[in-house]
């Protein structure tokens, strides 16, 4: 097999260094490579073979319901198994999980931007079935939502039903590609950079906090973060099979305010995913805080977003608006209901136990959250599941 080079410069300094996959160029703390020269090698073969072994696996199992397995065509396999990105991710890196994981609802991650461009025919239909958004679609204009949060009055002032209220977004870091793909040293120079952000969080009265590095902490920090219920772990089986856990816990870190309402992971799922938080039901409360966070991060760096699908992210799912609006709530009476899925369906709400994803319900409490992101601004995901929310609890309130 032929050896193919790729030039690496740094600080302007060039050199050669071998590689099997392409030429490329990084820049110093921009993550940028350009890679040519893809003629098919004996390493591309045994990656199609993969491809092709992967799609016979999720056609033969026939309890695997995921979109990835009905988007997964022949005809689509053949059109994306010779085809790489910029940065040199193929197929299989896009459907790893969902292969290892056929209990997953969707079952794709991209391992970098330039992955929803170059494997269209695969990720389209998976979009445009899950959020209902078409290729030729268009996000619409950021609006977080700035002058009009007191619009959104408590949703359950007496404390019946709304335990606590939190909305999170997800950001990538421009000129970074997404976990698969980054270096030990990106994770690194990311983290740096996030953390000069984080210092212009010192100037105000409710932002202020400390960052905490997952590399090196102490026992008595970690048991800390645990039981404010703020420290994550390495990534689950889907992450796992994702490849998206390399080099942990290096360049991953939580930070949070000193009222423990604002917290920043860094580099866990997506670079970063910014959550405010607080007990009760005061969503514009929560969305103001998160307002003012993700603007202070954003005037020292950039984030990566695309005319068509928003702010771009590891998982399909969070496209868009990445903003996830959610409730802990009791809801003893209309959860019961055997129509309760369908009643959340036609309001585009989402139903997940109260640790997360791939959770159970837990005391009869429930997370409640919209279900749209992409397609719709920052400001109408939160009011979706405001809105969907509030004509739950009315059912609640009228339920004998």
């Amino acid at each position: 097999m032929a050896a193919i080079q790729k030039r690496l410069v740094v600080g302007g300094l060039a050199g050669l260094i071998g590689v099997a996959g392409g030429y490329g160029i990084v820049y110093p703390y921009v993550r940028d490579m350009v890679y040519v020269n893809e003629q098919i090698s004996e390493n591309n073969a045994f990656n199609i073979k993969k491809i092709e072994n992967a799609y016979k696996t999720l056609q033969e199992d026939s309890k695997c319901n995921s979109l990835l397995k009905k988007h997964l065509t022949q005809d689509v396999v053949d059109k994306l198994k010779y085809k790489k990105t910029k940065l040199g991710a193929t197929l299989y890196d896009v459907i790893r999980s969902g292969v290892f994981n056929p209990d997953a609802s969707v079952g794709v991650y991209a391992p970098d931007s330039d992955s929803y461009k170059v494997f269209s025919a695969l990720f389209d239909p998976i979009i445009q079935e899950y959020h209902g958004f078409g290729p030729n679609d268009k996000q619409p204009d950021v609006d977080l939502g700035e002058g009009r949060t007191k619009e959104l009055e408590p949703l359950d002032p007496d404390g019946k039903y709304i335990i606590s209220t939190r909305i999170r977004c997800g950001r990538t870091l421009r000129g970074y590609p997404f976990n698969p793909l980054l270096t030990g040293d990106d994770y690194l120079i990311m983290q740096e950079k996030i953390k000069k952000a984080f210092e212009q969080f010192k100037d105000t009265n409710d932002l202020k906090g400390t960052y905490y590095p997952l590399s090196g902490m102490t026992k008595e920090i970690q048991q800390k973060l645990i039981g404010d219920h703020f420290l994550f772990k390495e990534g689950d089986r889907h992450l796992q099979h994702a490849n998206a856990c390399k080099y942990w816990p290096k360049g991953r870190g939580i930070f949070h305010n000193d009222e423990k309402t604002f917290l920043v992971w860094v580099n866990e799922e997506d670079h970063l995913r910014l959550i405010s938080m607080q007990q009760g039901s005061d969503v514009g409360n929560v969305l103001d805080r998160l307002i003012r966070g993700v603007k202070t991060i954003e005037s020292k760096v950039s984030f990566a977003r695309d005319p068509h699908l928003g702010y771009l992210t590891f998982c399909p799912t969070n496209l868009g608006s990445t903003v996830r609006a959610s409730v802990h709530i009791r809801l003893p009476k209309v959860s019961t209901r055997k129509d309760f899925q369908e009643i959340c369906d036609k309001l585009n709400l989402q139903v997940r136990g109260i640790h997360g994803e791939h959770s159970e319900s837990e005391g009869g409490v429930m997370d409640i959250s919209n279900k749209q992101r992409l397609g719709i601004s920052e400001y109408q995901a939160v009011r979706q599941m405001y809105d969907g929310v509030k004509k739950l609890i009315e059912m609640e309130k009228g339920s004998k």
